[in-house]
């Protein structure tokens, strides 16, 4: 009898767990995260915008992303709208080769500080220029892609709890914006919002073209090199 009544007290154990694990995890994927590219061309905004499932009055919000190599972060432009207060990120690393192409370059992190959003109390936003650089020749084909995945949120609290069972201790090198003294913690979402990517297409040129697209450029720099010597030997004065 003792060994009947075990196994259903186990299954039921078993199976309240589980329900509170579904329903713990349905609560923090309330938490959801867009991005959008605006603009035109190589030269783009990229907007932010995160709701939170709970409320984090006086937390400081941050979206983490991780930049593919065929977009950048111009620091000096981001140093300059930073000063004008018009958007506060930081850059890892800091120096960039913004000249670089796509096949030179690497990986950026970016950790953009968001701001409430006035038409809802758990929004938040913040608009970034990125640039997209250039890249290889390809073959049948205008248009390469470079892929932004979805943003880690990142909440930084010092006068707030959060729900331990849908944040947890974060490693950022950046210190909580914050006007107290005291130490304070950034977190990260233990249930990331739904996976969404967002992709730039990017004009490139054609490998069949590279022939014809050589044979111009020589022809063009001939052409000008001969007119600037023409104008040196009539207009120039030389010594004797």
């Amino acid at each position: 009898m003792a060994g009947g009544r075990r196994g259903p007290m186990r299954v039921g154990a078993g199976l309240g767990a589980l329900l509170c694990a579904l329903h713990v995890q349905a609560a923090c994927r309330d938490t959801t995260v867009t991005q959008e590219l605006l603009k035109e061309g190589f030269h783009r905004d990229l907007l932010v915008k995160v709701e939170l499932g709970e409320d984090a009055g006086g937390c400081a919000v941050a979206a983490q992303l991780r930049l593919p190599p065929g977009i950048y972060v111009d620091p000096y432009e981001l140093a300059t709208l930073q000063q004008h207060n018009q958007t506060k990120a930081v850059l890892f690393p800091d120096v960039i080769d913004v000249e670089a192409p796509e096949y030179l370059a690497r990986d950026l992190l970016l950790l953009l500080f968001l701001e409430p959003d006035s038409r809802c109390s758990r929004c938040f936003r913040a608009a970034v220029p990125v640039h997209a650089r250039y890249h290889r020749p390809a073959e049948g084909t205008r248009e390469a892609l470079a892929v932004l995945e979805s943003p880690e949120v990142l909440l930084c609290c010092c006068h707030s709890h959060l729900t331990a069972e849908c944040w947890e201790p974060a490693e950022v090198d950046t210190p909580c914006p914050s006007d107290t003294s005291s130490p304070c913690q950034w977190h990260s979402a233990k249930h990331r919002p739904a996976y969404e990517e967002l992709m730039l297409r990017v004009p490139v040129g054609l490998r069949e073209h590279s022939s014809l697209v050589c044979a111009l450029t020589l022809l063009t720099m001939g052409l000008c090199s001969g007119l600037i010597l023409a104008a040196a030997c009539k207009y120039g004065h030389f010594s004797q």
